[in-house]
C-alpha cells in the first residue's frame, strides 16, 4: 500500500472518529437541555400554583454569622444585604406582589452605639446600592413600616426619599419594618380607634376586624401567607401578631446571610405541600 493511500485510510478514520464523538456529544447536550427545560417546567408549573401573594421574613441570625466567622458583628449586618435583593428578585420573578422584611425591632435599640451606628450606615448605604435601584426600577414600592424618628436625620432623609421615589409601584410592594414592634403596632391602632371614638366619627358598634385592619401600619397589605424566620430560633418575637394570625411558619436554621434563591424556593415548595383550613 502506497503512503497516499496510508495517510487517506489515516484521515479517514480519525474523521470517522471525530463525527462519533461529536454526534454522542451532541447527543448528550441534547439530552442535558431536555432535562434542564424539564425541571424548569416542573419547577414553573409548582410556582404557578404556589398562592404566596405575601412573604414575611423574620432576618434573624446576621450576628451569629458574623461570630462564627470571626468577624464584627456589623459585618454580619453588612453580608445580610445579599440575601434581601436575593429576596427581591427571588419574588419578582415568582409574581410574589408582596414582601415585609423584619430588619429592625424596637429592642434593637439596646445594643452598643458603635453597633446602631454602623447598622444605621449600612442601611443607608445599602439603600443606595446600583443593583437596589435596578431592582425599584422593575416597578417595586418600598413601604418603611414603624418608628424611625430616633434614626439618624441622614437615615430618615434617605428613607423618605425613596419611599416618594418608589410610591407609585405596583409590581411589588416591599414592606421594610425598621424600628417595629407589634405590640406598639396594636397600642397605636388602638389609641387612633379611641379618638375617633371620641370624636363621635367612628361608633364603637362599628368597630370590627376590617376597622383595625385599616388602622395596622402594613395597611393595605393583605395577611402575611408564609412567614419565614432564619437563623434556628423558633420564635416570632413581636412580629406582625395581628397579621400572622393564620400564616404558616417555617423555621430554617440557615443564617440571613447564607439564604439563597434554593432556600426561598425550597421554603415555597414546603407551603404548597400545606393545606390551610384558617381553623375550620
Amino acid at each position: 500500500m502506497t503512503s497516499f493511500y496510508k495517510v487517506l485510510i489515516t484521515v479517514l478514520v480519525i474523521c470517522l472518529i471525530g463525527f462519533v464523538m461529536y454526534k454522542r456529544s451532541a447527543y448528550k447536550l441534547q439530552a442535558l437541555l431536555q432535562h434542564e427545560t424539564t425541571l424548569t417546567s416542573s419547577n414553573n408549573q409548582l410556582f404557578s400554583n404556589h398562592q404566596v401573594q405575601h412573604l414575611a421574613i423574620i432576618m434573624d441570625g446576621n450576628r451569629r454569622w458574623a461570630r462564627s466567622h470571626k468577624l464584627a458583628v456589623w459585618q454580619g449586618h453588612e453580608n445580610g444585604i445579599k440575601p434581601v435583593k436575593q429576596a427581591v428578585k427571588f419574588c419578582l420573578e415568582y409574581n410574589v406582589p408582596y414582601l415585609t422584611l423584619y430588619a429592625f425591632s424596637m429592642e434593637n435599640f439596646s445594643r452598643p452605639e458603635e453597633e446602631l451606628t454602623r447598622l444605621f450606615s449600612i442601611i443607608s448605604k445599602g439603600l443606595q446600592e446600583e443593583e437596589l435601584q435596578q431592582l425599584l426600577s422593575k416597578d417595586v414600592k418600598i413601604k418603611i413600616v414603624g418608628n424611625s424618628s430616633t434614626f439618624p436625620k441622614s437615615t430618615r432623609q434617605i428613607i423618605e426619599n425613596i419611599q416618594e421615589q418608589t410610591k407609585n409601584g405596583t409590581q411589588l410592594t416591599v414592606n421594610i419594618l425598621f424600628c417595629y414592634g407589634g405590640r406598639q403596632e396594636i397600642t397605636h391602632v388602638t389609641k387612633v380607634i379611641a379618638e375617633k371614638v371620641k370624636a363621635g366619627t367612628l361608633s364603637p358598634d362599628n368597630i370590627n376586624d376590617k376597622v383595625v385592619n385599616e388602622h395596622l401600619w402594613t395597611y393595605p397589605a393583605p395577611d402575611p401567607d408564609l412567614v419565614i424566620r432564619t437563623g434556628g430560633k423558633c420564635r416570632l418575637s413581636n412580629f406582625l401578631p395581628w397579621q400572622i394570625t393564620y400564616s404558616e411558619l417555617l423555621f430554617i436554621d440557615t443564617y440571613w446571610p447564607d439564604i439563597t434563591k434554593k432556600d426561598l424556593e425550597e421554603a415555597v415548595e414546603k407551603f404548597t405541600k400545606r393545606t390551610r383550613n384558617f381553623g375550620v
